[in-house]
């Protein structure tokens, strides 16, 4: 299931549930959260099932279950379906956006698994694909809460989206040997260079824009106040600087940086937005 990774894909989806509901549910936070780790983790198990042969030429990989021979794959698929329908059994029954957040989890699963997955061994435009899925759950949490999508949730949804090159641009550079082994083609470029650096450079700028601006325009239930939007800014240029200092220096260290840059800069982010929204605003 990869836990560790379906927690914090889950952890976005309860910040868009809890900027997006008026009136607090634990018992659907809740669902969301129960049904989306089965989910991700769904899509996690079918990820490494359809990767078993290239997981075992990768040594941070070659561990897994699958790869390792402690899971057949059948066993692994009948584990994977059991979980993703559950999942999607639960997500459906939030109480406001059920329906709705079962759908887009849905679609994130088919993306990641029969899309993003196959691509990584074609082409780098796996991670413009790749970022779609990625994306998805702070909507799926914020739909979850409103039954509706409209601007906000586009916001939310492209602040993640855009964050998603930086941090595959630093993660497929820091592991571009062992992408390479596997016969993974993640790099832009073919190559680490200024081409892939300027991808992560260009789309955190964009990222930074984008963060700040329900502090601008009067958008619907996602506001920022001043101090909020400060705080959001000044933490996306300190990721961007990250961004800046690969595209100058085109080295591991620098791509290592912005790797864990953008770790804390997203779950940062999103606690700002949430506590702007309930201790400022």
């Amino acid at each position: 299931m990869k836990f560790r990774l379906s927690s914090t894909v889950v952890f976005s989806s309860a910040i868009g549930y809890l900027l997006g509901i008026e009136n607090f549910s634990i018992v659907d936070i809740s669902y969301l959260i129960i049904g989306g780790i089965l989910v991700t983790g769904s899509a996690n198990g079918f990820n490494q099932i359809l990767e078993k042969n290239h997981d075992k030429l990768m040594e941070r990989t070659s561990q897994r279950p699958l790869p390792f021979g402690k899971l057949s794959s059948f066993q692994a698929i009948i584990f994977a379906v059991f979980i993703g329908v559950f999942g999607l059994f639960i997500l459906y029954h939030v109480s406001t956006g059920g329906p709705k957040s079962c759908l887009f989890a849905l679609l994130s699963i088919l993306l990641y698994v029969l899309v993003y997955t196959p691509l990584k061994r074609i082409s780098p435009i796996a991670i413009f694909v790749g970022s779609f899925p990625g994306a998805i759950p702070v909507l799926l949490g914020w739909v979850a809460a409103t039954n509706d999508f409209g601007l906000a949730a586009g916001i939310l949804f492209a602040i993640q989206f855009f964050w998603q090159f930086p941090h595959f641009v630093a993660i497929s550079w820091v592991l571009d040997k062992e992408y390479k082994k596997a016969g993974f083609k993640m790099i832009y470029g073919g190559e680490k260079g200024k081409y892939p650096a300027s991808v992560a450079l260009f789309t955190s700028i964009i990222m930074t824009i984008v963060s700040v601006l329900p502090y601008f325009f009067n958008i619907q239930f996602l506001s920022l106040s001043k101090y909020g939007a400060i705080s959001i800014f000044l933490l996306g240029v300190w990721f961007t600087l990250r961004a800046v200092k690969l595209y100058k220096t085109t080295d591991d260290i620098s791509a290592r940086t912005l790797m864990l840059g953008s770790f804390i800069y997203l779950p940062l982010m999103q606690i700002i937005y949430v506590l702007d929204k309930y201790l400022i605003q």
